[in-house]
């Protein structure tokens, strides 16, 4: 089969798409003909070695967690899943090795969902990762109705979901992003404010008496800011910053594959309750550009690989 792989550590130059042995489906696995596949900035962070001391890597590699596809042969013990079936999934193992970039790969039944026929392929292999983290991220910070929250990069892959997702928990939502995305925000149904110099300043003035909740999906000093805008008994929750539990007594937030919660998100997109933004759509071999891409930042919504 063919794949993007690469077999040492570096920039989106070690990149290559090579002829690679066929991948095939373990007991409680599915073989999946890939359709599309979607990237995060996890894959460039791994392929970078920024994760050595916390996820193994087996070289080569074959890079990406999402995925949506057709099942083409199933494992000893998968009853969830017929061949024929079309799925979506996020494929995270324990050792980084054969990822969803690729035209098969094998999907543990615990990290898939029956993919609706609402969605295309490319628009569900750009929900796992982000959709799931923005899920966990929301359920864990225990949003709800009536609460003000305070969404960080709310236009991003993971940001844009969870501003949905807390807008739909029937939250206020207030999310920061530069002027461009503005709009975008509100047509999630949230409250735009620019993001840098003056950000405490407006925040107050929008909502004085501080926010419920705070979601930090930027990472650097996006948590400085907490002391001045987390009320009394409010709630912080960071997907990069530890100080999120360690500091401030909120939570950490390391996305879990989890069949349920995909097949939640699926449905609420296939409902039109959650909007899928793709950025753009590149195929196959154009991978390491795709990646370039995303590592430029800025990107609004996510990178689709047609497989």
């Amino acid at each position: 089969m063919k794949a993007i792989t690469y077999e040492r550590f570096g920039d989106a130059d070690v990149l290559e798409l090579k002829e690679v042995r066929d991948a095939h489906p373990g007991s409680d696995s599915v073989l999946v003909r890939v359709k599309a596949a979607s990237l995060n900035p996890v894959d460039y962070k791994i392929r970078q070695g920024h994760l050595r001391g916390l996820m193994d890597t087996v070289f080569p590699v074959i890079p990406a967690w999402d995925v949506a596809g057709v099942v083409v042969k199933t494992g000893l013990d998968t009853p969830e899943f017929e061949v024929g079936d079309e799925i979506l999934a996020y494929v995270r193992k324990d050792v980084v090795s054969g990822g969803t970039l690729a035209e098969l790969v094998e999907v543990p039944v615990r990290t898939a969902a029956h993919k609706p026929k609402e969605l295309s392929f490319e628009e569900a292999a750009a929900l796992p990762l982000a959709g799931l983290t923005a899920l966990q991220t929301v359920r864990r910070a225990d949003v709800s109705a009536g609460q003000t929250v305070l969404v960080h990069a709310a236009a991003g892959g993971v940001g844009s979901f969870a501003t949905q997702l807390a807008v739909h928990a029937g939250a206020r939502v207030i999310g920061t992003a530069s002027a461009r995305n503005h709009e975008y925000l509100r047509s999630l149904g949230a409250e735009p404010l620019a993001y840098g110099h003056g950000l405490v300043q407006s925040a107050k003035a929008i909502v004085p008496e501080g926010f419920d909740v705070i979601l930090d999906f930027a990472g650097h000093s996006a948590l400085d800011t907490v002391h001045a805008l987390l009320r009394d008994g409010g709630i912080v929750a960071s997907i990069t910053d530890h100080r999120a539990r360690d500091v401030y007594g909120g939570q950490y937030i390391w996305v879990r594959p989890d069949r349920a919660n995909l097949a939640e998100l699926a449905g609420l997109a296939a409902s039109g309750k959650l909007k899928i933004e793709i950025a753009e759509i590149f195929d196959l071999a154009d991978a390491a550009q795709a990646y370039r891409k995303l590592e430029s930042g800025h990107v609004r919504g996510k990178l689709v690989v047609r497989v």
